[in-house]
C-alpha cells in the first residue's frame, strides 16, 4: 500500500468545500497509511477557512492550510511541495469546486504502477462551450511552443509518482500561473509514460466561478509570456 496525498486548492469555497471534502474523504479512508486529504485554502475571503478547520475535528485524515492568495497554480505547486515534504509517495490533485467525481478515481489507482502521470480527460464536460474552447486554445498553444500534444494538459484530475514529480518541480516557479500544463509538458518532454483516463467533468456544483473573460484575456497573456521563458529554459 503507497501513502496517497488528494491536494486540492479552494478558493472562496464555502458553498462547496463541505460536500466535496464529504466526497472525496472515502478515497483517503479506504487507503490510509499515512495518506491525507490536503485542502489548500488561497487566501479566502469568505468562510472557506473556518469550515475547513470545523471539519479537522471530525475527519482525522483532512489537512488544512492557508496562504496568501496566488492564484490556481501558485496553490497547486504550494500543495504539491507541502505533500513530498510530508512524505507523500502518490499525489493525486483535483479541485474543490465539485466537478469531479470519485467514482472516476478507482481504476487510476490501480494502475498507478504503469505510469508516473496518470491524467483523467474530460470526455463528458458540462461546464459550458467557452471552457470547451479556452481548453482546445490551451492545447494548440502548447504545441505550437513546445511540440508537445497532450489530450487534456490542464485538467484537474491528476495522479503522479511523487518521486518524478519532486523533481518535475525543480524547473518550475513557485508562483507560476499554469502550473499543471507545465508539470504536463515536462513529464511528457522527458520521456516519462502518461496514461489517459476518461472522467466526467459536472457544472461547477456551487458559489461562483471567479474566472470570466477580462480574466480569461489576462490569463491568456501571462500565459505566453511564461511558455516562451519555459520555453527557453528546457
Amino acid at each position: 500500500m503507497n501513502t496517497l496525498w488528494i491536494v486540492m486548492p479552494a478558493y472562496n469555497e464555502a458553498e462547496n468545500i463541505k460536500t466535496v471534502v464529504r466526497q472525496w474523504y472515502p478515497v483517503i479512508s479506504r487507503i490510509q497509511n499515512g495518506s491525507r486529504l490536503l485542502v489548500v485554502d488561497d487566501g479566502s475571503t469568505d468562510t472557506t477557512y473556518e469550515i475547513l478547520m470545523s471539519l479537522m475535528e471530525q475527519y482525522p485524515y483532512l489537512e488544512a492550510v492557508k496562504k496568501k492568495n496566488g492564484g490556481h497554480g501558485a496553490a497547486v505547486l504550494y500543495g504539491y511541495r507541502y505533500a513530498i515534504a510530508h512524505g507523500a509517495e502518490y499525489i493525486f490533485q483535483t479541485d474543490s469546486d465539485g466537478q469531479t467525481l470519485p467514482s472516476d478515481f478507482g481504476q487510476m489507482w490501480k494502475d498507478r504502477l504503469e505510469a508516473g502521470l496518470l491524467l483523467g480527460y474530460r470526455k463528458h464536460r458540462q461546464d459550458g462551450f467557452s471552457r470547451k474552447v479556452v481548453t482546445k486554445t490551451l492545447r494548440l498553444v502548447v504545441l505550437l511552443n513546445f511540440r508537445t500534444w497532450m489530450r487534456d494538459i490542464n485538467t484537474p484530475f491528476r495522479l503522479m509518482r511523487a518521486d518524478e514529480l519532486s523533481e518535475i518541480l525543480k524547473s518550475i516557479p513557485r508562483d507560476y500561473h499554469l502550473a499543471n500544463v507545465m508539470v504536463s509538458v515536462l513529464y511528457k518532454k522527458r520521456g516519462k509514460t502518461v496514461l489517459y483516463y476518461p472522467i466526467t467533468f459536472r457544472m461547477r456544483q456551487g458559489g461562483v466561478n471567479s474566472v470570466n473573460i477580462p480574466k480569461i484575456i489576462a490569463m491568456g497573456r501571462r500565459a505566453v509570456a511564461e511558455f516562451h521563458s519555459m520555453r527557453r529554459r528546457i
